[in-house]
């Protein structure tokens, strides 16, 4: 089973910048599609970038297009999320999530493995 931790969010100003990561263990993140979910304050779960095993990626909020990056490092078993220009509407709980599907969507039940999050709020 495949667990997922994410480390890197804080408080940061508005048009700041932060980068997560999400690290795995008892599994390797190359073989799996993953996303970056966020969920804010009162709201539901949205998907923001996925990354298939190929490295290919995919916005699936708008919102963060320009804005945010996915990426991954093979040899750390990594996958990192570099969020730029950062707005307070981006505060939020981020998480990422393993899904075994090849091509999967923004539905958050299409993902089997999920990290405990890491909390980004922007404020000043």
């Amino acid at each position: 089973q495949v667990q997922l931790v994410e480390s890197g969010g804080g408080l940061v100003q508005p048009g700041g910048s932060l980068r997560l990561s999400c690290a795995a263990s008892g599994g390797f993140l190359h073989n799996y599609a993953i996303s970056w979910f966020r969920q804010g304050p009162g709201k539901g779960r949205e998907g923001v970038l996925c990354i298939s095993k190929h490295g290919d990626a995919t916005a699936f909020s708008d919102s963060v297009k320009g804005r945010f990056t996915i990426s991954r490092d093979n040899a750390k078993n990594t996958v990192d999320l570099q969020l730029n220009s950062l707005n307070p509407e981006d505060t939020a709980a981020y998480y990422c999530a393993v899904a075994l599907a090849y091509n999967p969507g923004f539905q958050p039940s299409e993902y089997a493995y999920w990290g405990q999050g890491t909390q980004v709020t922007v404020s000043s």
